[in-house]
């Protein structure tokens, strides 16, 4: 097992609770640093840049999927889970990666993907290659099709990406798909699964890796007979836990017992819970008992407004306490458009979510004239050191602490994601979001490797790369190290409390223990500024608060 070095100030190797308040950095492997110049990323470009995250100050890295795969869904389509894709890397190069992140002080959480498995995966093939009924089988879900001959699918279920989530295969049976008709559903009924991820777990951990993100935490417990329901018939079931397809309540007993799994280790391996569920059947996935941590996507939904990141907040961290764990804090990552666009319109604080606004913006295909970009970004940096000043954990995506927008001028035939085909472009799908990053203010990929990028660069990227940002005082990145490195020195418990005196109008406060303040102004007018010394600032200063911005103060 790899040996973990904490750097001063971080937490200790064997410290249990290392992840409750922990600033964590999602790295997309393809599209974070390209080390061998093929225009995908991979494990030597990470391990290059893992001076530039020790230097930026977070404590974890989460590892987005590395698995061989025919990239149907960006990695989520895994061919084996216990290897590294040839095009990213080697198992060698995994160890590697994993001794310089822990010799940086950093921890390593890696995505498991339970849900479903790719069409290439060899149980898959035997399955394929196996009769109806057969133990191979069993390992998936299949069934037969409906009329005289069979040749409906079993259900008119529709797939999370669009279009039918039935499959059929050349003998005439059916399998199922919740995503991509590429990622074949594991039947968790069966115990061989079961025990195959017990393996995938300790595999993993016992290579030195502190811990998991769960893709479709809630999807895997499922309830199928003979008679399986329409969908019409499913969208009129409301009972919490009663979904045959979602947020089973037996999906908790297969958590229990990776418990088992995780705690065989010192520290116990931690587990964050990536499941689209309600808001109140979220503790039962961050209890101790189970994953621990679950993903908290509140604030990334939610208009960029004092009302709404105040009941979000208070609500979560009541919901966390209930929980036993810390709640989570997120506002980019590789699923969603990038906060800085999203934050680019106009403010509707009414409004419960600020996607549907954005995806418009995208689908017209003329960003400049829906988009303010310095607003967005202005926004982005007031949401971020609010999001970095709250208790809990921060999961940041690639790339925000350089304040990138949305990529959404990309050519059809250069777009990657299913999202995009299986709808005919009328979702424009991901690839926004996961465009290669910028180290540098030239070259064919901006830095991001030697021989171009698997997604089309704008020009505009050579004035966010890292080059042009390092050690730029007013620079967003500046402002995410500066913050990063504060955060760590002022956070102690995981208390918090209003500040109602400032807490006015647009204007939202919070103290936090060790005598700190968060002040944000959602609005558009100058407020007061609190008495007090300004610690930070995503925003310039000078005896007021202005419009989208937050201060520390103490």
């Amino acid at each position: 097992m790899t040996s973990f070095t904490a750097q001063a100030g971080t937490a200790t190797a064997h410290d249990a609770d290392w992840w409750r308040q922990a600033a964590v950095y999602q790295i997309y492997p393809r599209s974070f640093a390209d080390g061998n110049g093929d225009g995908i990323g991979d494990l030597q470009g990470i391990i290059s840049r893992v001076p530039y995250l020790a230097r930026l100050g977070v404590d974890a890295v989460w590892l987005s999927p590395f698995y061989p795969s025919a990239l149907a869904d960006g990695g989520y389509d895994v061919d084996d889970y216990r290897d590294v894709d040839p095009r990213i890397g080697t198992l060698d190069d995994f160890d590697e990666m994993v001794a310089a992140l822990h010799a940086a002080g950093i921890r390593l959480i890696v995505d498991i993907v339970p849900n479903h498995s790719s069409n290439r995966h060899a149980w898959f093939q035997e399955a394929l290659a196996s009769p109806a009924g057969s133990p191979a089988r069993d390992r998936y879900i299949f069934r037969d099709g409906r009329g005289p001959s069979g040749d409906e699918p079993p259900a008119d279920w529709e797939s999370n990406f669009g279009g039918p989530a039935w499959t059929r295969t050349p003998d005439g049976q059916w399998y199922l798909h919740l995503f991509a008709a590429e990622q074949p559903d594991f039947n968790w009924d069966n115990e061989e699964v079961r025990e195959d991820f017990r393996t995938t777990l300790r595999f993993w951990s016992d290579r030195g890796v502190d811990g998991f993100r769960i893709d479709v935490a809630h999807g895997l417990a499922k309830e199928l007979g003979d008679e399986l329901p329409s969908r019409a018939e499913m969208e009129r079931i409301t009972a919490p836990g009663q979904h045959p397809l979602w947020d089973r309540d037996e999906v908790h007993e297969i958590y229990q017992d990776w418990r088992r799994v995780f705690d065989e280790y010192d520290p116990p391996r931690i587990a964050v819970a990536e499941a689209w569920v309600e808001a109140t059947r979220r503790p039962r996935y961050a209890s101790a008992d189970g994953l621990g941590q679950a993903f908290n996507f509140d604030l990334l939904e939610a208009p960029f407004a004092a009302e709404p990141f105040r009941r979000i907040v208070a609500d979560n961290l009541a919901l966390a306490a209930q929980a036993g764990s810390s709640t989570t804090w997120v506002l980019s990552n590789h699923d969603v458009v990038r906060h800085a666009t999203r934050y680019g319109f106009p403010v509707d604080a009414s409004a419960t979510t600020s996607r549907p606004r954005t995806r418009d913006w995208l689908l017209s295909g003329a960003p400049e004239a829906e988009l303010d970009r310095d607003l967005g970004l202005r926004r982005a940096r007031a949401a971020t050191l609010f999001e970095l000043a709250l208790p809990g954990s921060a999961y940041l995506y690639q790339g925000e602490e350089l304040g990138l927008h949305e990529v959404g001028d990309i050519p059809d035939d250069a777009r990657q994601d299913p999202t995009f085909f299986h709808s005919r472009g009328v979702d424009v799908g991901r690839d926004g979001c996961r465009v290669p990053l910028p180290w540098t203010r030239e070259g064919s990929s901006f830095g991001f490797g030697s021989n171009g990028a698997h997604l089309p660069q704008p020009s505009w990227f050579a004035e966010s790369s890292v080059e042009a940002e390092d050690d730029v005082a007013t620079s967003t990145l500046t402002l995410y190290r500066q913050a990063l490195a504060l955060r760590r020195e002022l956070q102690a418990d995981e208390g918090l409390v209003w500040d109602e005196q400032l807490s006015q109008g647009d204007v939202l406060a919070f103290r936090r223990p060790n005598g700190w303040t968060c002040v944000t102004n959602f609005g558009s007018s100058p407020a007061a500024l609190p008495s007090g010394e300004v610690l930070l600032a995503s925003s310039a200063v000078d005896g007021e608060l202005p419009g989208a911005t937050t201060v520390w103060v103490r």
